[in-house]
């Protein structure tokens, strides 16, 4: 993983908007982007530069379950209010929230994603490790589904609701194998909310019960952190180091 480090999410905005000006350059076609208050600020550098998304198709990693598309909490409105209504694209995929035939949504979306294979794909993690909302448990084989949200994301995106109650208690979302399908990922955190979380995608085991581990597995994926989500990185590396100086050491000994 190449990981960037940020003083915060402003800066963090403006090294996306760098790498999606390469991706571009390199002819890239389709584009993954995510929601929540992660990417806000990629978005805001997106909306200011004169890159040109009129060919460009996109998609999204996820949708709640029960949502109307202009819905305020929905996120074809987050997409909407953020990026949409000032930057035009050739199309734009999003999941149906009050698809009447749930398996037929799911399925068709699949076909899209394989019609249109994803050139970067953007990323958020959750405080227990998810992509999109793949929950702790998620098979990393699985494809676009219908997921229930667990206790602990319900609570942390309650924020965006009037209370918890009103939170939706399932989503659609693109599985880990379609995540792991596009060309490059980026992933972006911040704060120390997410340290743990970032720690144990880039040095834990590759585990189920964090499915952001899984990203080790994949050939190009950037991290842009700022420094309170990479302090735990920093903890790790300052031992590594401490290790392989003691080592040396030894070895001179010897």
């Amino acid at each position: 993983m190449k990981i960037i480090i940020v003083k915060n999410k402003i800066e963090g905005g403006k090294k996306a908007l760098e790498i999606y000006r390469a991706t571009l350059k390199s002819n890239a076609r389709v584009l993954g982007f995510a929601t929540g208050s992660t990417p806000l600020t990629t978005y805001q550098e997106l909306i200011k530069s004169d890159l040109d998304f009129s060919q460009i198709i996109s998609f999204n990693l996820d949708e709640y379950v029960g949502l109307q598309a202009d819905d305020p909490q929905s996120y074809h409105h987050y997409m909407e209010e953020n990026l949409f209504k000032f930057k035009k694209f050739k199309t734009s995929f999003l999941l149906n929230g009050v698809a009447v035939d749930e398996k037929a949504e799911i399925r068709h979306y699949d076909q899209l994603l394989e019609k249109y294979p994803i050139d970067l794909q953007l990323l958020g993690i959750g405080r227990n490790g998810h992509i999109g909302f793949n929950e702790p448990g998620s098979s990393f084989n699985e494809r676009t589904h219908k997921v229930g949200l667990t206790e602990s994301t319900i609570k942390a995106n309650s924020r965006f609701f009037a209370d918890e109650v009103q939170v939706p208690r399932y989503a659609y979302s693109m599985g880990i194998k379609s995540i792991l399908a596009a060309k490059q990922i980026l992933l972006e955190a911040y704060g120390s909310s997410k340290a743990s979380a970032v720690l144990r995608m880039v040095q834990g085991p590759m585990t189920t019960a964090r499915p952001a581990s899984i990203l080790q597995t994949h050939p190009n994926v950037t991290l842009i952190l700022d420094e309170a989500a990479a302090s735990q990185l920093s903890k790790v590396k300052k031992e590594d180091d401490i290790y392989a100086n003691s080592f040396k050491t030894c070895q001179n000994l010897y």
